[in-house]
């Protein structure tokens, strides 16, 4: 092999080992920041993680929200109409906050089955709801009449 042959191999697969091992490192640090969506329904069969941080959310449930008057701790329940589950946060609540709102938690599962919040986040206005907890939302709902029309044909 000619020389100026073998000094320019040499040099592409320099930089393609550069290359390939760069879009390694991103592709693992992307990895570990990954937060996937989770709704009740799909929490309570068991598709989340546990002790890995998720977003979960849904409809802050009439009634469930639970202060403590001591401390910033809240405890609330939250349902996509098919399932809920109760979310712990100690912090300070979103001004948009309330109960029959559509919010987003970011957090973790943990082991007795209480999603432990690290952030909450609701909507912005009147309108709008996150797309997760939309789609979340419309196929809980569409189940629950799936579900309801084959339980009044029999």
């Amino acid at each position: 092999m000619h020389p100026l042959r073998r000094k320019r191999l040499i040099i592409i697969i320099a930089i393609l080992l550069i290359l390939s091992s760069a879009v390694g490192l991103v592709m693992f640090a992307l990895q570990q920041n990954i937060n996937l969506f989770f709704s009740p329904t799909q929490i309570a069969s068991g598709e989340a993680p546990q002790q890995a941080t998720i977003r979960a959310g849904g409809v802050v449930v009439e009634g469930s929200v639970k202060r403590d008057p001591q401390t910033l701790y809240v405890s609330f329940d939250v349902t996509d109409y098919q399932y809920s589950m109760t979310i712990e946060y100690l912090g300070i609540l979103p001004d948009l906050f309330r109960e029959g709102q559509g919010i987003v938690a970011q957090g973790s599962m943990m082991a007795n089955g209480v999603f432990k919040a690290t952030q909450v986040l609701a909507k912005h206005d009147e309108e709008y709801m996150a797309p997760e907890v939309s789609d979340a939302l419309k196929n809980a709902q569409s189940k629950r009449v799936t579900v309801t029309e084959s339980a009044l044909s029999y």
